[in-house]
């Protein structure tokens, strides 16, 4: 499996911005799609981007689209969930996940340990 390890969340502010980042180890970066997810208090989990390693534009879920941008740098092996301004219904724990390329979102199964964002309203 390929390891991943997120950074960049924090607090602030509605209308913020954050930038959380993942950087992956383990395998080969640009056989994996990667995708971000997040949890808030009492809520499942969602799904918010996803993007192939080898690149291209990704996909953003439409409830954030036109506020998150997801994008990587191959040569860092590393993710980016770019989020401007930031909601309070925005907070919870980003999770950054990995599956093999061309496989169904439900094959996500490689996953970093989570990193808190919280917007205060």
């Amino acid at each position: 499996q390929v390891q991943l390890v997120e950074s960049g969340g924090g607090l602030v502010q509605a209308g913020g911005s954050l930038r959380l980042s993942c950087v992956a180890s383990g395998r080969t970066f640009s056989l994996y799609t990667y995708g971000w997810f997040r949890q808030a208090p009492g809520k499942e989990r969602e799904f918010v981007a996803a993007i192939a390693g080898t690149g291209g534009a990704g996909y953003v879920e439409g409830s954030v689209k036109g506020r998150f941008t997801i994008s990587r740098d191959l040569a860092k092996s590393t993710v980016y969930l770019q989020m401007n301004n930031l909601k309070p219904e925005d907070t919870g724990v980003y999770y950054c996940a990995a599956k093999p390329r061309g496989e169904s979102r439900d094959a996500f199964g490689s996953w970093g340990q989570g990193t808190q964002v919280t917007v205060s309203s």
